[in-house]
């Protein structure tokens, strides 16, 4: 596979502001809502050194890269947030969690807006810099998407406890620990079994992709770039 310098330039950056933003946004929500844990440890921070985690962010997705997954995926370092310390537990856990994909769409969004003045851009770095907003804006999005399948520990999981009634969200809380474990099946093992039995069980990657095609469409659509 070939890997160009060029193509790592233009991927590199737009990761790097995404996941950066996506956790400092955790940070800063969780400490105006009463934790102030993140805040303490440095982990509210546009510093991404203090969000990269060797696995999630350049292992796994070079793994999935390589073994043609239709759907990349990867995380950060995740934001420590101790929830006892929220001004009302249950709920500020929505609010937290959401504070992530939100904004990522939000970077989406400026990516989008910011190809309206590409023709302000010196023609020797029109293509550099078109090619940047465009991995932007779809980083963003697959980020925000991913992040909001209702599995904990992935933002959508903890919207999910903190949204269901008790019975529901403790069952689901109890899955944390293992939910990296159930990603990897359902979006590596699974695929691979299913080329290997002649089936398409490759059914998470489908969703996620209809669902990044249609919020590309709509965002395409509201800023203009029909």
């Amino acid at each position: 596979m070939n890997i160009s310098l060029y193509g790592v330039s233009v991927w590199v950056l737009p990761v790097i502001i995404a996941i950066t933003f996506h956790e400092a946004a955790h940070g800063f929500v969780a400490h105006r809502l009463g934790d102030d844990t993140a805040w303490k440890l440095g982990r509210v921070s546009f510093n991404p050194l203090k969000h990269i985690d060797p696995f999630g962010t350049l292992v796994l997705p070079a793994v999935l890269l390589f073994a043609h997954s239709p759907f990349l995926f990867g995380y950060a370092k995740p934001v420590p947030v101790n929830f006892r310390k929220l001004n009302h537990p249950k709920l500020d856990m929505v609010w937290v969690a959401l504070a992530g994909p939100v904004t990522n769409i939000i970077l989406a969004i400026a990516a989008a807006l910011a190809f309206h003045a590409l023709p302000l851009v010196p023609a020797d770095a029109a293509k550099w810099t078109a090619d940047n907003l465009k991995n932007a804006f779809l980083i963003n999005i697959v980020l925000a998407i991913f992040n909001m399948m209702p599995i904990p520990p992935l933002d959508g999981g903890r919207v999910a406890v903190g949204l269901l009634p008790r019975p529901l969200a403790i069952p689901l809380a109890r899955l944390e620990p293992y939910g990296m474990l159930i990603l990897i099946g359902l979006l590596i093992l699974l695929p691979v079994i299913g080329r290997q039995i002649g089936l398409n069980l490759d059914v998470i990657s489908t969703i996620l992709g209809t669902l990044t095609g249609y919020v590309i469409n709509a965002l395409l659509l509201i800023t203009g770039n029909t």
